[in-house]
């Protein structure tokens, strides 16, 4: 597949039947931070709306604890995104919550169900493959979140105001008929100390799945997806829904590959264009 190819393919969507929602046996989403301006809530909203799993994974930081202490913020569509979840754990999907340290104080209610939604602090998926992943938000392998809490504060506060000017950065974007782009995301990646960090991060969680003899870690937390091997062990990162916009997803056959809200919105607007196209046909 080349790079930028969606695995959605014509085959993938007539296995899953049209004007269905894509089904996978797995899906992992993580860092929504409900509770924030930055939040895609709306978008979140129609990925969750086209797509259906035997198991639905919130990897932590659903909710923005930090930011709701400081100001409360709390829109319809965050109002939405909850009632969503609660509907699919109630229809029978599996919804297993592990918080992160943006929602830290729901920790306090591990190894609990409520409404159909099971609290873990980490918890082992095995795909159909056979592979063995832990699955974990990651905030304990943040060097600054477990040395230095007052630092990963100021950070937090410097990262509102940058995607507070990403918004309107792409309020302008919209208007000019350009996609979505993440100024954060590109900062990232542009800034040395910020790569070194994200490395460092995918190896020490890499280490753990090894060290406890398991075959992959599946994390949040540094809102980089990501799926790369790391000396054989299998690293994947779900990204988050406030700058990629993305899920980790299991399909039936085992593979783990991301998805994004863009893949989803365009093959589902694809499959409703091409039969209205036959709609239109007029028969010979």
């Amino acid at each position: 597949m080349k790079p930028g190819e969606s695995f959605l393919t014509k085959d993938f969507l007539r296995a899953n039947g049209k004007r269905e929602p894509l089904r996978f046996r797995a899906i992992w989403i993580s860092d929504v931070h409900l509770g924030t301006t930055g939040c895609q809530a709306q978008r979140l909203l129609e990925f969750l709306r086209r797509t259906e799993s035997d198991t639905l994974y919130l990897v932590g930081d659903i909710i923005d604890g930090w930011q709701l202490k400081r100001r409360w913020y709390w829109d319809q569509s965050h109002n939405n995104v909850v009632q969503t979840v609660l509907k699919k754990a109630k229809k029978g999907t599996e919804v297993i919550f592990v918080p992160g340290n943006h929602d830290e104080a729901v920790r306090q209610f591990i190894d609990l169900d409520f409404g159909g939604i099971r609290v873990r602090d980490e918890l082992i998926h095995t795909t159909a493959q056979g592979k063995r992943m832990l699955v974990l938000h990651g905030d304990r392998f943040d060097g600054v979140i477990a040395c230095a809490k007052w630092l990963a504060y100021v950070g937090d506060n410097l990262y509102t105001m940058i995607l507070k000017f990403n918004q309107i950065f792409n309020s302008w974007r919209a208007r000019a008929g350009l996609p979505y782009w993440s100024l954060s995301q590109y900062l990232k990646l542009k800034v040395k100390n910020a790569v070194s960090y994200i490395t460092s991060f995918e190896t020490a969680l890499a280490d753990e799945a090894r060290r406890r003899g398991l075959d992959g870690v599946i994390c949040g937390h540094i809102h980089k997806p990501e799926i790369r091997d790391i000396d054989g062990i299998t690293y994947c990162n779900d990204g988050d829904w406030v700058e990629s916009l993305t899920a980790l997803v299991e399909d039936q056959a085992g593979v783990l590959r991301l998805l994004t809200w863009q893949d989803v919105v365009g093959v589902t607007m694809q499959q409703h264009n091409e039969e209205m196209e036959a709609l239109c046909v007029s028969p010979s």
